[in-house]
C-alpha cells in the first residue's frame, strides 16, 4: 500500500488499556509455556496496531509541524505515550515473574528478557507526570527549530534549507551563512537553555524517584545499554582520545592545506576541496531513481528492498518550510514497511540519505517477518552499524550521483567518518558532565562544551562569532535535547564501520556476507557475542582503535 493511502486512526487509550488488562489476565491464567507464548502473539498484535498509528502521526507531524491535526494529535501521544508504556511494561511484568519464564526466555530470547529488566528500572506509573512534560519539551524544540526563518540570499529558509550556504565553495558566502545560523542561535539562546534546564531538571527528577544518583543510570536503561556500562564507555572514549585524535588532526591538516588556508576555521570545518565539496548531479527524483538501480545491483535482497520502498512511495525526503529538521528511518508494523524521512538539500547529504538511512531500512526489511517481534527489536549502538557500513558498501556506486567527483565523495566521506567519532564522543562526555551536574547554570554548561571542544577539537577555532565562540556550538545538536545518550552509538556504529571499510577492500564480497548475517541477526544476541559472530571486535576491546587507525593510516594516510 502507498504510504498516502495508510489511513490513520486515534489511538484510543481506553481501548488499549481494556485489551492490555485482558492479556494480562490470560496470561496470569496460562497453563503452560506454549499457553503463554500463543498469548504473547496477541500481545504482538495490539502492540503493532498502536504503534502503527503512533508512528503515522510522528512521520505527518514532522513532515509539517504547523498541521493543525497532526499538531494535536502529537500533543495527545505527548500526553498519553508514558501511560501506554506503563502498560506495556505491566503485561511484560508478568512474563517477567511467571512460572514458564525459562520456556518464554528460550522462546523469544535472553536479550529480550534483560530488556524487559531495564525497562522495569526505567519506568514507574508514578513518572507520568514528568514523562509527559518532557516529552512535552521536546516537541517545543524540535517545533522552534523547525520554525527557524533565516534570510539569506533573497530566500527565507530554515536550518535544513540553509546548509547549501554553511558548505559553499565561496568562503564569504559560507561565512555569511554561518554568521546567519549564529544569529538565529543568539536569538533563540534565551529560550533555548531554558528548554534544556528544565529537561535536565525533570529527568533528573525522574531518575531520583527511582532511586538512582542522578540521570546517567536511567538514561542508560532507556537506552537499553544491555551488556555495557558507563565505564566501558569512558574507556572507549579514552581510546579515542588517545590515538584517533591524533589521525583527526592529521585530516584537519590535510584540510587546511587542500583548501590553501593559514588557518581553518569554523564556517571551514566541513570544507575539502577548493572548488567545494561534491554535490549530487541529478535532482532529487534522479537520486531516488539511481538509488534504485545501484540498490538492483548491489545484491539480490537490496534489489527487493529499494523496489518496495519505491513502489509504495515509502520516502518524505523533500526539504520544506516547517518541516521537522533532521532526518530518520522509522517501521510501520501492521504494513511490515520500512519509512525513510529526511530533508533534501542540493548537498553530498541527500546521498548520504540513500545509503545511510536505507541501511537502516535495509535491516528492517530483513527483519520485518520475524515471528519473534522482540528479535527486530535492536539498540542503537548496532542498528547504527547497519547504516553507516551501508554508506561504505555503497561507495563503488558514487559515479552515479556525483559523477566526476566521485572519487572527491569517497575521499570526504572517509576523512568525514573518522573526524565525526572525537565530535561524537565530546557530545557523550558533555551529557556525561551535565546529568552528573544538574545544577550547572546555562554559561558553565557552555563553559564544560569548550573545554571538551579543546580535547576532543583542538584544531576548531571559532573566531570572534559572538555565539558559537562562548561555547554554544552544542545547541545545533537535537540528540542532546531530544534522545539523551544516544549520540556515542553513532561512534560506536562508525568504530565497527571503519571496520567494514578495511574488510571490503580486501574482500568485498566476504564484508557483505557478513554485513548481511549481522543484519539478519539483529536483536537475537548481546552486542559484543553478536560482533564476534560477525567477525568485527568490539570498540570497547582495548587496542580496537589502535588497529583501525594503524591499518586506516597504511592504505590511506601514509603516502
Amino acid at each position: 500500500m502507498k504510504f498516502n493511502d495508510i489511513p490513520y486512526e486515534r489511538v484510543d487509550m481506553e481501548e488499549v488499556r481494556k485489551s492490555f488488562n485482558e492479556l494480562i489476565k490470560e496470561q496470569s491464567a496460562a497453563k503452560s509455556g506454549e499457553e503463554q507464548f500463543e498469548i504473547h502473539k496477541k500481545a504482538y498484535r495490539l502492540i503493532d496496531k498502536v504503534l502503527t498509528q503512533m508512528v503515522l502521526c510522528e512521520i505527518r507531524h514532522s513532515g509539517n509541524t504547523t498541521d493543525e491535526f497532526y499538531e494535536k494529535e502529537n500533543d495527545y501521544y505527548d500526553e498519553k505515550k508514558p501511560e501506554y508504556e506503563e502498560l506495556r511494561l505491566k503485561y511484560y511484568k508478568v512474563l517477567l515473574e511467571s512460572p514458564y519464564r525459562s520456556f518464554m526466555e528460550e522462546k523469544i530470547g535472553k536479550v529480550a528478557f534483560k530488556n524487559i529488566e531495564l525497562k522495569l528500572r526505567s519506568l514507574d506509573e508514578k513518572l507520568i507526570p514528568l514523562m509527559q512534560e518532557e516529552n512535552n519539551l521536546i516537541s517545543t524544540y524540535h517545533k522552534l527549530i523547525a520554525g527557524a526563518k533565516i534570510n539569506f540570499n533573497g530566500e527565507e529558509l530554515n536550518i535544513s534549507l540553509l546548509r547549501k550556504y554553511l558548505t559553499d565553495s565561496d568562503r564569504n558566502v559560507r561565512k555569511e551563512a554561518w554568521s546567519k545560523l549564529s544569529a538565529f542561535f543568539t536569538e533563540s539562546s534565551r529560550e533555548l537553555d531554558d528548554i534544556y534546564d528544565k529537561m535536565v531538571k525533570n529527568r533528573t527528577a525522574q531518575a531520583k524517584l527511582m532511586g538512582y544518583e542522578n540521570y546517567v543510570e536511567l538514561g542508560y536503561c532507556r537506552m537499553n545499554r544491555n551488556s555495557y556500562d558507563k565505564d566501558m564507555v569512558k574507556n572507549f572514549r579514552d581510546q579515542v582520545k588517545k590515538v584517533l585524535v591524533p589521525l583527526a588532526t592529521k585530516v584537519h591538516e590535510l584540510r587546511r592545506e587542500a583548501l590553501g588556508l593559514d588557518s581553518l576555521k569554523f564556517y571551514d570545518n566541513e570544507m575539502y576541496f577548493n572548488n567545494g565539496n561534491p554535490a549530487p548531479i541529478g535532482t532529487p527524483e534522479e537520486i531516488l531513481m539511481w538509488g534504485k538501480e545501484m540498490y538492483s545491483d548491489l545484491s539480490p535482497e537490496t534489489k527487493e528492498f529499494f523496489e518496495f520502498m519505491y513502489e509504495n512511495e515509502l520516502f518524505d525526503v523533500m526539504g520544506r518550510k516547517n518541516k521537522q529538521a533532521g532526518g530518520y528511518m522509522t517501521f510501520l508494523p501492521d504494513y511490515k514497511a520500512p519509512f525513510i524521512f529526511a530533508n533534501f538539500n542540493g548537498t553530498s547529504s541527500d546521498v548520504d540519505v540513500i545509503t545511510h538511512e536505507c541501511g537502516h531500512a535495509f535491516q528492517g526489511y530483513v527483519a520485518r517477518n520475524y515471528e519473534i517481534e522482540e528479535h527486530m527489536d535492536i539498540t542503537m549502538e548496532t542498528a547504527e552499524i547497519h547504516s553507516m557500513s551501508m554508506e561504505f558498501f555503497t561507495d563503488r556506486y558514487m559515479e552515479k550521483f556525483f559523477g566526476d567527483r566521485a572519487e572527491d565523495y569517497r575521499k570526504m566521506h572517509l576523512n568525514d567518518s573518522i573526524v565525526f567519532i572525537p565530535y561524537g564522543c565530546m557530545v557523550d562526555e558533555f551529557q556525561h558532565i551535565v546529568y552528573e551536574n544538574p545544577d550547572m547554570t546555562p554559561d558553565e554548561r557552555k563553559d564544560a562544551w569548550m573545554k571538551l571542544e579543546s580535547e576532543y577539537r583542538p584544531h576548531m577555532d571559532y573566531a570572534d562569532d559572538s555565539f558559537f565562540s562562548k561555547g554554544g556550538f552544542w545547541q545545533r545538536q537535537l540528540h542532546i535535547y531530544a534522545a539523551p545518550f544516544y549520540y556515542i552509538d553513532y561512534c560506536l556504529a562508525q568504530t565497527c564501520a571503519l571496520q567494514y571499510r578495511i574488510k571490503m577492500d580486501k574482500d568485498y564480497k566476504k564484508a557483505w556476507e557478513s554485513y548481511l548475517e549481522l543484519c539478519k541477526l539483529s536483536a537475537k544476541e548481546f552486542y559484543e557475542p553478536m560482533l564476534n559472530k560477525v567477525g568485527l571486535d568490539s570498540p570497547f576491546q582495548d587496542g580496537c582503535m589502535k588497529n583501525i587507525v594503524e591499518e586506516l593510516t597504511k592504505t590511506y594516510f601514509n603516502k
